[in-house]
């Protein structure tokens, strides 16, 4: 038996994506107010109908019924971005060209999607199986969101709030190498089967105290209050064994330089015609500062002790083991169960077949290829690299983090480049369309339509598609389909 999906989806569809990778779910109609999201969609989700309408004002009736219900409604109102000057409503003569010299059309602003009520008028009609609905984390600080969360019991719904960062999204298989907090609601109805939502957005993560991997539990600072927050901000991590009395630990990520394609060149700083703006300028030189110690490289270490940090090149370099504690040996035969491991743990049963091996280059885009594939070229120096946030004051981080939050407004990630450390032979250069896109875990045949600037809008708009497949996995799991087990606890 087939689950189908209703999807009011925003930017490029990563919510349809990530259901998609969910066996038994099937995707039916998709919805969204612009029509180049339309497009986009319908080029990688073509079996599934489409209709391009203001969401707002469209009638229920007219879209089929279906099991389960995904709805991202717009977060204009509540993101913390709200309150600063928009120029969405000008006429195109008076908007200003973006980072890539483009100008949206009108018709991309927010304002057309789904609120946060259609997702109940949609649900009210159609009385789904269950709902997951997407929005900021302050979408809770909405003045009218207890009168929303009231009016689904009154609909004979119960719901559950989830906070999840994409980094953190482990449990069906690799996450997005972006740092990018969202609140999620769940909801089905009263007397149904709930969803074991612990299960599957618990991430392993390994306890230097315990000596051992454990699904890590998630620790609200203030434990007085409703749970709500971001990660590291609101909430961290906790072991769950007692023997270590609860230590907080870190869930293991996907860096920033796994979405990089580290072939694209830059432009040296010294040698730009237009300098860069003077705040820019000055995080570059905090980068410079923070990861390469005034004068000083970085030397970033490949394996030895758990989580072992970058340090200077004037010190002593430390003990190298022959264990890679922190690497992950990933199947690429694709049958089914075929899921990540660590390296420590024993290796599966092996074919003769070379299709298992890995080659992870430490030099190039440090992307692993199968040992079938011919052997990438080989540079003679080390390169520092570091991303630039353009925004929000953000701070600059080592390519060995994952990415911030990728914001549909405009391009705020650049990548500064340098075997030294001197601001005039940095090379820089913004994080490209396709950048963006691995950045938010999308697959890398997943086609984006329209120029630079409508194609960073269609990513930063988007669900990563991993938040989805494992939210997507627990409500099909509650309906009563095998889905099999998280990845972390196959492994």
């Amino acid at each position: 038996m087939t689950l189908t999906v209703t999807d009011l989806f925003a930017g490029s569809g990563g919510s349809s994506t990530g259901l998609a990778d969910v066996p038994g779910l099937e995707l039916v109609l998709a919805m969204n107010h612009w029509q180049l999201a339309i497009d986009t969609h319908a080029s990688n989700h073509p079996r599934a109908d489409h209709k391009c309408a203001d969401i707002s004002q469209y009638d229920p009736r007219l879209a089929p019924r279906t099991d389960i219900l995904w709805a991202s409604p717009s977060c204009t109102h509540h993101s913390q971005a709200s309150g600063k000057k928009r120029n969405h409503g000008a006429a195109a003569g008076d908007r200003q060209p973006d980072l890539f010299g483009e100008i949206l059309p009108d018709e991309a602003a927010e304002r057309s999607r789904a609120t946060m009520w259609d997702v109940l008028r949609f649900t009210e009609l159609h009385r789904y199986r269950a709902v997951i609905v997407e929005n900021v984390v302050d979408v809770m600080q909405w003045v009218m969101f207890p009168a929303w969360r009231q009016a689904w019991g009154l609909l004979g719904y119960e719901i559950r709030f989830v906070f999840m960062n994409s980094m953190h999204a482990q449990a069906g298989g690799v996450p997005a190498p972006q740092s990018r907090d969202r609140w999620y609601a769940v909801a089905w109805p009263k007397g149904n089967r709930a969803p074991d939502l612990e299960k599957w957005t618990r991430p392993r993560a390994w306890c230097v105290t315990c000596d051992e991997w454990v699904y890590a539990v998630k620790s609200w600072k203030r434990p007085d209050r409703e749970p709500w927050g971001r990660y590291r901000a609101q909430y961290v991590w906790r072991c769950p064994r007692v023997k270590c009395r609860n230590s907080v630990i870190e869930p293991g990520w996907l860096p920033a330089a796994s979405a990089i394609d580290w072939t694209l060149p830059g432009e040296r700083i010294g040698d730009r015609v237009k300098p860069l703006a003077e705040k820019t300028m000055a995080r570059i030189c905090a980068g410079l500062s923070k990861f390469y110690g005034s004068a000083d490289g970085l030397l970033v270490p490949a394996g030895g002790s758990w989580n072992e940090t970058a340090y200077p090149l004037t010190e002593a370099m430390r003990t190298r083991t022959t264990r890679e504690s922190e690497g992950l040996l990933i199947p690429v035969e694709g049958r089914d169960g075929k899921v990540a491991g660590h390296v420590r743990e024993p290796l599966r049963t092996q074919t003769a077949r070379n299709e298992t091996g890995l080659l992870v280059p430490y030099y190039g885009n440090g992307n692993a290829a199968t040992t079938s594939e011919p052997d990438r070229t080989m540079t003679t120096h080390d390169r520092y690299a570091f991303v630039v946030p353009l925004r929000n004051n953000n701070t600059p981080k080592s390519v060995r983090d994952p990415l911030d939050t990728f914001a549909a407004a405009g391009n705020h990630h650049a990548l500064a480049t340098t075997a030294v450390p001197n601001i005039e032979d940095c090379m820089f250069r913004m994080l490209t369309p396709d950048e963006i896109k691995r950045g938010m875990a999308f697959p890398d045949d997943y086609t984006l339509l329209g120029n630079k600037r409508e194609k960073v809008r269609l990513c930063g708009n988007a669900v990563t598609p991993p938040a989805a497949r494992d939210l997507g996995a627990a409500v099909a799991e509650s309906l009563g389909h095998v889905v099999g087990e998280p990845a972390a606890v196959a492994a």
